[in-house]
């Protein structure tokens, strides 16, 4: 595919665009490829990043994503556009590969590489561009965006500003590192690695004495099936931890995925903020747990191990918390654990230690800081957020600020995953031109949420097309 002509072609420094987005992971990156052929919103978006990436550290061979191909950036809203996974095989002569494939979950390396590829040819994406601060202009009506221009060693070049009606904010989530281990991760002699960045460090982890993986989700048990296919059997010398009382299945049942659909994410969101934040809590196994197909694949490099006799020089150990870290001279690590449910404590020492302790949205306060007087709160000081992702600003303001991947509190636990990006894209692009531009489902889950279900509203446009009569077909 060659690269299109931005639209519109010519746009004035101060003439205020439609929407300006900040940040191009996923979720924005969705919501650009969707307004590409909507030619009446003048749109860019920004990220300080040089160019694409997702989660590069975490590219593991043969690692897969946990959704459908189909939960690629725009198909679900959709599925004819030019920018679909299969538009990009079709580009790729990959097409026939992938048919006789018979794959429905694709490799994480793949999908990285497709939105990639979407990157690079879609319009009005401007890699290289810090989004330094963002107020509102009560004179102009309009949102001010100021930038810094970064070159390619990642220092300030030029600073920018650029005037919109409209933001979406989707700087999306950042490593998490629990404070016990915050002063080892900050040790330059110390081998202890997010998993975030595992690939960077491999080599290093896999010729350490004793490894040890922090963290009972996917990544820890990806990395652990990684480190553990290329240690020596019998040497393994490698011990895996985590808080939960297992190391659990995701929950993967047909109903159970109901959870990730705009139903339930309309339930969700109309619950009150005390029963939201109880929810988000207990549902950990719904996004938290481990693919099914990993945790046989650990299974079955274990029992391999074991058919010459003996056992694996493997530890597993769930129910376990980090309770203090500290080193050893320079080189060695000492974890101080405690088992949650026998409430015993006691001391391992290790060469190396990965954290797969999961990632934290981004704080919107340094980037919103200039509209912090218009922002309304929840109790806990969090932004509200209103159905169709839109900041709750005081009624001054006239433009809106949507968000992407930073409303769980609001949303659910549907929030990050990739199967709603299109729709929660198609939500934000049928807002803002108020055209209804992606005719969205009024159901899309077999479950009742409640006693009394809500339902999208019916755009204004979208009934007059209904109640308008068929001039051919009776």
């Amino acid at each position: 595919m060659t690269t299109r002509t931005p639209h519109p072609p010519h746009h004035e420094p101060d003439a205020p665009r439609d929407l300006v987005g900040i940040g191009i992971g996923p979720s924005n990156l969705s919501l650009a490829a969707l307004a590409h052929p909507l030619t009446e919103l003048d749109t860019v978006f920004y990220d300080q990043r040089p160019a694409f990436d997702w989660h590069p550290g975490l590219l593991i061979d043969g690692a897969r994503v946990q959704v459908p191909f189909l939960a690629d950036l725009v198909t679900l809203a959709d599925p004819v556009s030019p920018w679909t996974f299969l538009n990009y095989l079709k580009a790729r002569e990959r097409l026939f590969p992938f048919y006789f494939a018979e794959r429905f979950h694709i490799q994480r390396a793949e999908y990285e590489a497709y939105c990639r590829w979407v990157s690079e040819n879609l319009p009005g994406l401007h890699f290289g561009h810090q989004v330094d601060a963002v107020r509102w202009n009560p004179e102009r009506d309009v949102f001010e965006v100021d930038f810094t221009q970064l070159d390619t060693d990642g220092e300030a070049e030029a600073l920018g500003r650029t005037y919109t009606r409209n933001i979406v904010l989707g700087i999306g989530t950042e490593p998490y590192v629990p404070d016990p281990l915050k002063p080892l991760v900050e040790a330059p002699t110390v081998p202890v690695v997010h998993a975030a960045d595992y690939l960077d460090h491999r080599d290093t982890l896999l010729a350490a004495g004793h490894v040890t993986v922090v963290g009972s989700g996917q990544s820890g048990a990806e990395v652990f099936l990684d480190l553990l296919r290329g240690r020596p059997a019998g040497q393994e010398k490698i011990h895996w931890l985590g808080r939960t009382e297992a190391f659990a299945p995701m929950e993967y049942s047909k109903l159970g995925l109901e959870h990730f659909t705009p139903d339930y994410t309309r339930y969700f969101h109309a619950l009150a903020e005390g029963t939201r934040d109880r929810l988000v809590s207990t549902q950990w196994q719904l996004h938290k747990g481990i693919d099914a197909d990993t945790i046989a694949a650990i299974h079955d490099e274990l029992y391999r191990r074991t058919q010459h006799g003996g056992w694996p020089d493997a530890v597993l150990t769930p129910g376990v918390r980090v309770r203090t870290a500290g080193r050893i001279a320079t080189t060695r690590i000492e974890l101080h654990l405690e088992h949650i449910e026998q409430n015993t404590r006691s001391r391992l020492t290790t060469d190396a230690v990965v954290l797969a302790t999961g990632y934290r949205e981004r704080p919107l306060d340094r980037i919103l800081a200039g509209l912090d007087p218009y922002l309304r709160r929840d109790s806990r000081e969090r932004p509200r957020v209103d159905e169709r992702f839109r900041l709750v600003l005081d009624p001054s303001v006239t433009g809106a600020v949507h968000v992407q991947n930073a409303e769980r509190h609001t949303h659910g636990v549907g929030t990050p995953d990739l199967g709603l990006a299109a729709w929660r894209s198609a939500t934000i692009l049928n807002s803002l031109t108020d055209k209804e531009p992606y005719p969205l489902p009024a159901r899309t889950a077999f479950t009742t949420f409640g006693l009394e279900p809500r339902q999208p509203q019916i755009p204004a446009a979208r009934q007059a097309r209904a109640l308008t009569p068929l001039v051919d077909g009776w």
